[in-house]
């Protein structure tokens, strides 16, 4: 794993190209550039704090677009990272048959491009919240989430090559997963809060939600401010959490890689 890494960091430079390209051919020619990519979740923001502010938010409008848009953040960067990556390899075929690069480059190039987009989603909650509150323990908190960001980032990198990995051979993977992915979004507190789902008895499709676990290290922190000492201890244990789901899924991509790179050519 580790030869296979260092393989990916030699090959740095021609990854940051083609992210730079996939920028450039999605915007080109656009008069607000990457500004577009803002206008989902901010529009989906608008939407569910208009539509669902009163119903499941705390009366505060301000609060609840702010939950509601990290939510989508994030989220959406798990979902873009696990549905495109999954297709990574079918993409850049051209470039897997001229070059002997690391598979993986190919789905850090999708992961890194939806990591970009999703911070920019997630500054405008920082924005949000500093000019609102005045309070600048948003800053401590996004300081918090950092972390958290930087797990996202590599477990995402993981599900991608699995996805990838599998897709190649069986094409209809790619489609499982934008299925699971539409069904997991009801399933994910973005525009509830899990409060809800636990005074009906239903918090446990919460503890057993994957994605939930990333959203709650990076949206609780930037919400909260600097913590208390019962948040910092909560956050440990989200953090332990992370740690210990991110570790599962790279060592199960490791494996993935050592087990099929030499026979995924044949069936691309």
């Amino acid at each position: 794993m580790f030869r296979h890494l260092s393989a990916v960091w030699t090959a740095r430079y021609f990854l940051l190209a083609l992210v730079k390209l996939d920028l450039r051919l999605r915007y080109r020619r656009s008069v607000l550039g990457l500004g577009w990519s803002l206008l989902h979740p901010v529009a989906m923001t608008v939407v569910f704090t208009v539509v669902f502010s009163q119903l499941f938010g705390d009366g505060n409008p301000i609060q609840y677009a702010a939950y509601a848009l990290a939510g989508l953040a994030v989220w959406n960067f798990l979902r873009e990272a696990g549905t495109l990556g999954s297709k990574a390899f079918l993409i850049n075929e051209a470039y897997i048959r001229q070059s002997p690069l690391p598979y993986t480059v190919y789905t850090l190039r999708t992961v890194l491009g939806q990591a970009i987009h999703s911070c920019l989603a997630l500054a405008v909650v920082v924005a949000l919240l500093a000019v609102t509150t005045g309070d600048p323990g948003v800053f401590v908190g996004l300081a918090l989430a950092l972390p958290g960001l930087l797990l996202a980032l590599v477990a995402a990198w993981a599900v991608a090559t699995i996805g990838a990995f599998v897709t190649s051979f069986f094409h209809d993977m790619a489609h499982l997963i934008e299925v699971a992915a539409q069904v997991g979004f009801f399933l994910t507190p973005i525009m509830y809060r899990r409060s809800l789902l636990d005074s009906r008895g239903l918090g446990w499709l919460v503890d057993i939600n994957p994605a939930n676990v990333y959203i709650s290290l990076v949206r609780d922190p930037l919400l909260a401010g600097a913590p208390t000492a019962a948040g910092l201890e909560a956050l440990g244990y989200t953090y332990l959490s992370a740690l210990v789901l991110t570790a599962v899924l790279v060592a199960l991509a490791a494996g993935v890689v050592g087990w099929l790179q030499k026979k995924v050519i044949f069936h691309l």
